[in-house]
């Protein structure tokens, strides 16, 4: 078969080679049900486990493992089984507990409503890691996934024009408070960033921008822009805080979650 130089050039464009987008499926609450997990003896010790694992990642956004030994050598190199661990003003591979020794609210014991992390960033983090190494004192602290693809369809169906607010307005996230750290992203971007995969058929989602918490001011907006924007996101923020969309666990020593950030949003329950 030969191909014409414009047959060429569609099929790449729109065809399932751009992107592995089309391999997401979304989730619910009920997931509780049948989460995706993997065995961690399986993933260290051979390669078709860590397919398992990173496909599972692709596919639901998520995935956890199983068995991990509760330290922080061993959860170090699990990570790395997948690629490099890249380093930010926290570090590359840090610890940390509910005791303010950085000014961010995971480090205290309050509630985090769902969100993805580093907005603050021009290319946020795609995939963390967290494993609860010790909870012998204190009960709580329970995590939420949130399905952010999911939510933001559910936006569109109902709402379009807070789907296309959300498109379309450009707001920056920040980090700032502690000393010395005051980063900001190079430009504004969307809470929803979509791309094209056919001239007829709708934008598909590709990307959640969501932090309430570290979202910069708007200034320099238009009154009308503003309404857009905030009205949009109290009708995303109510699709998130559904019941059905919220997949609540409860992390222990041994049970490490892999999330994308670029898809998932996470939160958690105050904890003592």
């Amino acid at each position: 078969m030969s191909l014409s130089p414009k047959e060429l050039f569609s099929l790449y464009l729109f065809s399932s080679y751009k992107t592995d987008l089309g391999r997401l499926r979304r989730f619910d609450a009920s997931i509780k049900e049948r989460p995706p997990v993997v065995d961690y003896k399986v993933v260290i010790s051979s390669d078709d486990g860590l397919k398992a694992w990173i496909n599972a990642i692709r596919t639901w956004g998520f995935c956890l493992v199983d068995g991990c030994p509760p330290t922080s050598e061993d959860t170090q190199a699990l990570i790395e089984q997948i690629a490099f661990i890249r380093n930010t003003h926290y570090g590359g591979f840090w610890r940390f507990t509910s005791d303010l020794a950085s000014k961010d609210s995971a480090y205290t014991r309050l509630a985090l409503a769902c969100h993805t992390d580093t907005t603050y960033f021009t290319d946020p983090a795609g995939l963390q890691t967290f494993h609860l190494l010790s909870h012998t004192e204190g009960e709580g602290g329970a995590s939420l996934l949130v399905d952010g693809f999911r939510a933001a369809e559910i936006l569109r169906s109902e709402s379009p024009e807070d789907f296309r607010a959300l498109c379309e307005i450009k707001i920056r996230g920040h980090s700032s408070g502690n000393e010395g750290i005051a980063i900001m992203p190079e430009r504004a971007y969307p809470v929803i960033t979509t791309e094209e995969i056919h001239p007829k058929q709708p934008p598909r989602v590709s990307q959640i921008r969501w932090n309430n918490d570290d979202r910069a001011a708007m200034t320099g907006f238009e009154t009308k822009d503003i309404e857009r924007f905030y009205r949009a996101a109290r009708k995303l923020v109510e699709i998130l805080r559904r019941p059905e969309s919220e997949y609540w666990l409860q992390l222990e020593p041994g049970l490490v979650l892999s999330e994308s950030y670029h898809t998932v949003l996470k939160g958690q329950a105050s904890g003592d």
